[in-house]
């Protein structure tokens, strides 16, 4: 069985999405370990969703354990997020995949997010072959809507409405000083952006020290450590976009002077930055990150205003909704044909033993008409003729019975009136075609 429990910001708050995106890599391997077949984790910044395969694990069962690896006590979760199981979960993670639960519809970057859920699993060892199924059939139909629909078209991504925002505040992108803070995947997207509208002063810093390698490999300027807090002064936009789980700028790196300058000035020596280049009167720090990338406490500064994604999502542009019903058509023949493809899978088995064991009593028959003299083939004809009819009819129904959920009923009557235990384990599909 197929579980899904999800926490987004339709139904969590942003404080709690915080809290679970935390460590979020522990959380499968605990599903594993406590009885789960499979278990692959989606942590982005506007939801937290853990997808299980477990015949023995049951929803209580499973938030229990999504409480035990995110330190949340199961209480903070109530009314915070939804189950869905079954049939439902296919539909979900597909349009999940294809932007249209997004907190902007139809933003690309969650398609990347689906597919490093599912390698982050493989990683960790926690995916089944349901799973890699359903993930894979996920990107296929996101793939999809890309293609065929103009959602994508229509809807625009967190970074790009970020920065839409910051119009208001930016009269000429080129004039700015921009310090990115992160490299990974986030970053690159939002550097791009920032080219697209003008910016050509830009600099990159790494808590994790890979600022060298991103800024040569993109052509802009890398900040050490040393240097961090003075850039960082003298830059007038900051933005953040790192995977760290504690905040990674603060007061303490945006204020004005600092304590070696106050010092430096009572003995009667020039203050200046380090560059000589001046502090700028007001700067504006967008933080993508999640959990936050930046201290609250900065928009207490003088001249500092932040934009947060909890800010951002509030002026998430309303649905398009030609574009979000021909998507979700997709989405739902999708996940149709993902549950036809499972149903079929579910009696092949039986389907596959049935025709094994007619064919071997056909066989043993043929060859005692050759002993009796059947030398001209005629009765071997008729024979494989025959065992093809007779097979028809309760292969057709096989099919007929998975589709409706009911392939258990094939296969006990394979047992009743066959004494058939099929192995689900030896047989594929290709071998009944």
């Amino acid at each position: 069985m197929l579980l899904c429990v999800t926490a987004s910001h339709k139904t969590a708050s942003f404080e709690l999405l915080e809290r679970l995106s935390r460590h979020p890599e522990t959380v499968a391997p605990t599903l594993v370990e406590a009885g789960a077949q499979g278990a692959v984790v989606l942590a982005t910044c506007n939801r937290f969703e853990a997808y299980v395969e477990s015949d023995g694990l049951d929803t209580d069962a499973v938030l229990d354990v999504v409480a035990q690896a995110t330190g949340i006590p199961s209480a903070d979760l109530d009314g915070s997020y939804r189950v869905i199981d079954d049939r439902r979960v296919a539909e979900h993670l597909f349009a999940v995949a294809s932007g249209l639960e997004s907190v902007v519809s139809g933003e690309g970057e969650i398609a990347g997010q689906v597919r490093r859920a599912l390698t982050g699993a493989r990683k960790q060892g926690t995916t089944s072959p349901a799973l890699e199924r359903l993930f894979q059939r996920a990107s296929q139909a996101q793939r999809k809507v890309k293609n065929v629909t103009a959602l994508q078209r229509a809807g625009r991504s967190l970074v790009r409405l970020s920065l839409e925002l910051a119009d208001s505040r930016i009269a000429d992108w080129a004039a700015e000083r921009v310090l990115l803070v992160g490299t990974g995947a986030y970053a690159a997207v939002t550097l791009a952006t920032l080219r697209e509208r003008g910016a050509v002063d830009i600099s990159v810093y790494s808590p994790s020290g890979r600022a060298e390698l991103f800024a040569k490999k993109h052509g802009i300027r890398p900040v050490f450590d040393d240097d961090y807090a003075a850039v960082a002064q003298r830059s007038s936009l900051l933005i953040t976009c790192t995977t760290a789980t504690e905040p990674v700028l603060g007061p303490a790196h945006l204020q004005r002077t600092t304590t070696a300058q106050v010092a430096d000035a009572k003995n009667g020596c020039p203050v200046a930055s380090p560059d000589s280049a001046p502090h700028v009167s007001s700067q504006l720090v967008i933080d993508l990150g999640m959990p936050r990338n930046v201290d609250p406490a900065i928009a207490q500064l003088e001249g500092v205003a932040l934009l947060d994604l909890e800010t951002i999502r509030l002026h998430a542009p309303l649905e398009e909704l030609q574009a979000t019903d021909a998507a979700r058509a997709i989405v739902h023949e999708a996940a149709e044909d993902f549950h036809a493809v499972g149903s079929r899978a579910t009696v092949t088995p039986g389907v596959v033993a049935l025709r094994t064991h007619i064919f071997g009593l056909l066989e043993a028959e043929i060859e005692r008409a050759r002993n009796r003299g059947d030398d001209n083939g005629l009765v071997e004809q008729a024979m494989r003729h025959l065992a093809g009819v007779l097979l028809h009819t309760p292969t057709t129904r096989a099919h007929e019975l998975a589709a409706d959920g009911r392939g258990g009923e094939f296969l006990s009557a394979l047992e009743t009136l066959y004494g058939l235990v099929p192995d689900a384990g030896e047989a594929t599909e290709s071998e009944i075609a």
